[in-house]
């Protein structure tokens, strides 16, 4: 029930004692604002866990040639290997359940010209699958298909960094570029979340690119996404699986551990999440104990608050003011301040760290935040907390007899 009374002598309470009552509601402040900037930094760092791990397909594993390091079947140590296109005719044919996308990559740069504009930029000679594996986003055309493989296309997917630096705004679809001294039709334009790097990048048909060199059947590298289903037991055991499967066809020692390289980005990612957990975790944990120092102080404060008042409230109750009524009034005191204090930490801090989200990019804390719910329960609880703080000292000031308190010097 609403006391006008009552809260015209809370106000003028907390007029007369503006000091006390500015330290009382700073250390409450602070206690939120801190954990709600720490939780946010956290969220910040799996934010940028996430994102550097989600820019490609989670379910991909990526395979790279190495150099043997142990003898094996009359062959010597040192020895490099190289992968084919009937590596990858033979990982479809054996692995079919389990492979979503297959695709090579071969990788090269070259001085790109169109009209009087011209920059190097890293070509990626690829099959269709390389799309979705890379999350590539189409603006504008299409991607390579399975006739500029087989047709041996020169056609070319730009990024769409590349199509600002060339063409300056002019519609680069169905245009033609220099790839160094070979003519390429322009056949689409992507971005990629990944960033200014990723959209530097031209693909091109591996096919394409093996006629230009001379022909050949070879590939730099072997990326393979799996179904989604079989989790992450499964990736391990596939990746095993394509691992013994290289070792067997290019006679690697199943010791050596150099002469093939896997990177499972499901187990990478698993890993790195993990992570991310425990630095939050680590990072709520200090934040919690930021919350539990604001409810000693407030508690600390509200003992000295009752201990400053007793012969006021010895008064009160030498004039008839019951046990409940005092306890009522020392409460709502509390309640209040807490509540008003909690409330500017929880904006102040939802404030900064809106605030501060691109700044800390360098650092690997991207888009820092918390979500109301997680803030508002962090402040009700300093509430409640703030609540039993000075309902204790509250209470105990309640059952001195007002003899006793007019007395207190």
């Amino acid at each position: 029930m609403f006391n006008r009374d009552r809260w015209r002598e809370i106000f003028d309470t907390i007029s007369k004692n503006k000091l006390r009552t500015f330290l009382s509601g700073f250390t409450v402040a602070l206690g939120i604002f801190i954990f709600i900037i720490l939780f946010g930094l956290g969220n910040g760092l799996k934010n940028t866990f996430q994102e550097f791990f989600l820019d490609d397909a989670s379910n991909t594993i990526f395979i790279y040639p190495g150099k043997t390091s142990e003898p094996y079947k009359g062959f010597k140590a040192n020895r490099r290997i190289e992968f084919k296109n009937e590596d990858l005719k033979e990982i479809d044919e054996n692995f079919t359940f389990f492979i979503e996308y297959l695709t090579p990559r071969i990788t090269r740069s070259a001085l790109t010209r169109y009209k009087n504009e011209s920059n190097t930029y890293p070509t990626r000679a690829v099959a269709p699958g390389h799309q979705f594996i890379e999350k590539t986003i189409l603006m504008k055309g299409r991607y390579i298909n399975p006739s500029d493989l087989e047709e041996k296309k020169k056609s070319a997917v730009i990024g769409r960094l590349v199509a600002k630096d060339l063409f300056k705004g002019e519609d680069p679809i169905g245009k033609y570029i220099n790839i160094g001294t070979i003519a390429f039709k322009v056949i689409g334009v992507f971005q990629d979340d990944g960033g200014d790097n990723e959209e530097r990048n031209i693909y091109i048909p591996y096919t394409t690119r093996q006629l230009i060199e001379k022909s050949n059947d070879k590939v730099d590298q072997i990326i393979v996404t799996f179904r989604k289903e079989l989790g992450h037991a499964g990736a391990l055991a596939l990746e095993k699986s394509l691992k013994n499967y290289f070792k067997e066809k290019k006679s690697i020692a199943p010791s050596d551990p150099n002469g093939v390289y896997f990177q499972n980005l499901t187990d990478d990612l698993k890993q790195s999440q993990q992570f991310a957990v425990v630095l939050q975790l680590i990072v709520s944990f200090v934040g919690l104990g930021t919350l539990i120092a604001g409810i000693i102080g407030i508690s600390n404060i509200m003992v000295f608050v009752v201990k400053e008042r007793t012969k006021e409230l010895g008064i009160r109750k030498a004039l008839g003011a019951t046990p409940i009524s005092v306890i009522q009034m020392i409460l709502q005191e509390s309640v209040f301040i807490t509540t008003i204090s909690g409330y500017i930490g929880l904006f102040l801090g939802i404030l900064v760290l809106e605030n501060i989200g691109l700044t800390l990019e360098e650092y690997f804390i991207k888009n820092p935040f918390i979500d109301f719910g997680t803030a508002f329960a962090a402040t009700l609880v300093l509430i409640i907390f703030g609540a039993v703080a000075g309902y204790i000292p509250a209470k105990r000031a309640s059952s001195i007899k007002p003899i006793v308190a007019l007395r207190d010097e």
